[in-house]
């Protein structure tokens, strides 16, 4: 009994091996930490009605602009920035669209730490990445985790923001609008919930969103078109599939009463298959179609129906 509970000799190599790996871990999150921290800000917002909010928000150019999250904004033009050096700088809202939950702020500021864009597209589950942000006040706070699931969705403004980051860097209240930054210090991702206990999100950076951004800084709005389909991705038959070249198409669950779609002869039994000779797979294709260039454009469906595909024109109108 005593040999059994008497612990096995540590090995020689195992301590500095697990050393030198927790030395590494560290000496990258430290170096991130020390170029991401000067690039995000901590915001105070005041909405109607003297409502205070807080959260964060990424220095996305050094004369002034800061992108952050729509809803951190939600009902506010104004308010103020907070910098890591503490320097403080009342902000005015350029441009939010709550559909993909992103918004861009100016300050009467120059020679900020801009930060570098990264690409959301090329993550890989596991991944290291770090968060910073303001969560509960606490200015320019540093978590670190992995990846741990990407391609997720997000419900936001009565629609999905498709192929969200899912990570276990721990986020609280605060940090919404912050940055998630990859093992580089490249902004990958804004952050934007909390979804539960070791479970954060992130809306990515790419090259989808860099162009919302773009069309806020121009236009400060982002045009949609509504077609008033509820649906999702939804398997096809092995027959299908192989007929059609693609693995499923998008179920259509309910259509709004009045919608173009309800115009347009669509059922909720129906599985969209194609757009103007694009194959959509899932709600995230069909709302990639969805652009400012589809309203009052005739767009022709492939749907299959009852076993049987059939072509049906709609015409979306604007989303309000």
């Amino acid at each position: 009994m005593t040999d059994v509970l008497t612990p096995s000799p540590a090995e020689p190599a195992a301590a500095p091996l697990e050393s030198e790996a927790l030395d590494a871990y560290s000496e990258i999150v430290v170096s991130v930490a020390e170029h991401i921290v000067p690039s995000v800000a901590s915001l105070r917002v005041t909405a109607a009605r003297g409502r205070e909010g807080a959260g964060s928000a990424v220095v996305l150019a050094a004369d002034g602009y800061l992108l952050t999250s729509a809803h951190v904004v939600a009902g506010a033009d104004r308010g103020t920035a907070v910098f890591a050096d503490w320097h403080e700088a009342p902000f005015e809202l350029v441009g939010r669209d709550p559909l993909s939950d992103l918004a861009v702020l100016r300050v009467a500021a120059s020679g900020l730490s801009q930060v570098e864009l990264g690409n959301a597209d090329v993550l890989r589950v596991g991944q290291l990445v770090v968060a910073v942000g303001n969560p509960h006040g606490f200015a320019g706070s540093v978590t670190a985790g992995v990846v741990s699931a990407l391609g997720r969705s997000l419900p936001s403004g009565g629609r999905v923001v498709e192929n969200v980051i899912q990570t276990d860097a721990a986020l609280n209240p605060g940090n919404s609008g912050g940055a998630l930054v990859d093992s580089h210090a490249r902004l990958v991702g804004v952050n934007t919930a909390l979804a539960g206990i070791g479970l954060g999100l992130a809306v990515p950076v790419n090259a989808t969103t860099l162009e919302i951004v773009a069309t806020l800084l121009r236009e400060g709005r982002v045009r949609r078109a509504y077609l008033g389909v509820v649906g999702g991705g939804r398997p096809l038959s092995p027959r299908r599939a192989e007929e059609l070249g693609q693995k499923s198409g998008v179920g259509i669950i309910e259509v709004p009463s009045g919608s173009p779609a309800e115009r347009a002869g669509l059922r909720p039994t129906d599985t969209i298959v194609g757009v103007d000779g694009a194959a959509v797979e899932d709600s995230g294709d069909l709302q990639r179609l969805m652009t400012a260039d589809a309203i009052g454009r005739t767009l022709s469906l492939r749907v299959l129906r009852d076993d049987r595909i059939v072509t049906i024109d709609v015409t979306p109108v604007e989303l309000a």
